[in-house]
């Protein structure tokens, strides 16, 4: 969410542009510049970020104190 803000920052793009390219509405834009991170999943973040042109990695780490994992 911070490297789309970046972004559009970088980029000079309103929000209206920046939900266009994003492929949002421009509410949904602006709910995402203002860290409402709680109305997107990680799937859209994702999508949001490479529209945007930005890699993407995602790293799963074990959690502390966990002892054992069961799949």
């Amino acid at each position: 969410m911070r490297s789309l803000k970046a972004y559009r920052v970088r980029t000079g793009l309103t929000q209206a542009q920046a939900a266009k390219r994003f492929g949002v509405t421009q509410p949904r834009s602006s709910d995402l510049m203002h860290g409402k991170i709680n109305r997107f999943g990680w799937e859209a973040l994702v999508n949001r970020a490479v529209a945007a042109g930005l890699h993407v990695e995602m790293r799963l780490l074990e959690a502390a104190g966990l002892t054992s994992f069961r799949a």
